[in-house]
């Protein structure tokens, strides 16, 4: 059997400087925002024939030097562009470009999307990150109320919001570098993502905690909770890694195939869900031995 537990020393000492190194970053450098959060125009046009791929479109438009360019397709024939500029002259530009495409095409809708609007926006995002943990935590310690020994329920929430905050502030830092980098815009796919991010590694780490559980309650009073916590962890480890790569070919997959509209959405979810395995497991288990063992030091 494996001695996970016993090197947790070294597991928050990775943990913490991957952690540290996003918090600094983000404070220096910040993300870069899209035209979600920072206002623009959204252009809608409907094609009269079958609807260019998103490729074409960038292809036709990358000559104006847009900020911000985003392509989604709408069904119907429909196209919704995005992108910082906002004037009439530009908005001539790029819907004279897309008729270069189709001829027939026909410019639906122009709006612009307001910097008060994309603040409303941002705060939401935020609020609703923080409801969810907050949500995931409760849910947890409620979960686990009939195992109070000899750590109390609401301390599995505890371990659970240090691993669900690590996953996100190191998937954040990632995006502060290719923001910084690589000019990589977060709008409101990221927020998507990181709520998934939420949601797959609590499941993840809640796998572990279930075991945990279920030893404990089969365990005689003498068995140390370490012990006890370790073999958990061993017995649910090939699920756990196996589950993931799973996920992850998936994932790359997408990266690599799946087009310009999700690909950082799966590049975020990439990195969240590889981060949100190894805090299940080196993370959010040795939190509570943690907690344990300081119980044990204060009594």
């Amino acid at each position: 059997m494996m001695q996970i537990i016993d090197k947790r020393k070294y597991f928050y000492v990775i943990s913490g400087v991957l952690t540290l190194a996003s918090l600094v970053i983000l404070v220096l450098w910040g993300l870069k925002f899209g035209i979600d959060f920072t206002g623009g125009t959204e252009m809608k046009v409907k094609f009269s024939q079958n609807v260019p791929n998103s490729a074409a479109i960038y292809d036709k438009l990358k000559e104006l030097n847009l900020e911000s360019l985003v392509i989604k397709t709408a069904g119907d024939g429909m196209v919704v562009v995005d992108y910082r500029n906002s004037n009439d002259q530009t908005n001539r530009d790029v819907f004279g470009k897309i008729k270069e495409l189709d001829d027939n095409a026909v410019q639906v809708s122009t709006d612009f999307i307001g910097s008060t609007v994309s603040s409303q926006l941002k705060n939401s995002a935020i609020e609703a990150l923080i409801l969810a943990i907050l949500g995931i935590a409760l849910y947890i310690a409620w979960a686990f109320r009939k195992v109070s020994r000899p750590v109390s329920s609401w301390k599995y929430g505890l371990g659970a919001i240090t691993a669900l905050a690590h996953d996100i502030l190191i998937t954040v830092g990632v995006f502060v570098i290719l923001g910084k980098f690589w000019g990589v815009e977060v709008g409101v796919p990221f927020i998507a993502a990181l709520l998934t991010i939420l949601g797959y590694s609590v499941n993840d780490t809640i796998v572990v905690y279930d075991r945990t559980r279920e030893n404990l309650l089969k365990a005689s009073a003498k068995e140390d909770f370490e012990s006890i916590v370790n073999r958990s962890l061993n017995e649910t480890l090939a699920r756990s890694i196996n589950t993931s790569l799973t996920v992850m070919l998936v994932l790359f997959a997408l990266v690599i195939f799946g087009g310009e509209s999700i690909r950082y959405f799966s590049v975020a979810l990439l990195f969240g869900v590889t981060f949100g395995t190894y805090s299940s497991i080196y993370v959010a288990s040795a939190v509570l031995v943690t907690i344990y063992k300081f119980q044990i030091k204060k009594a």
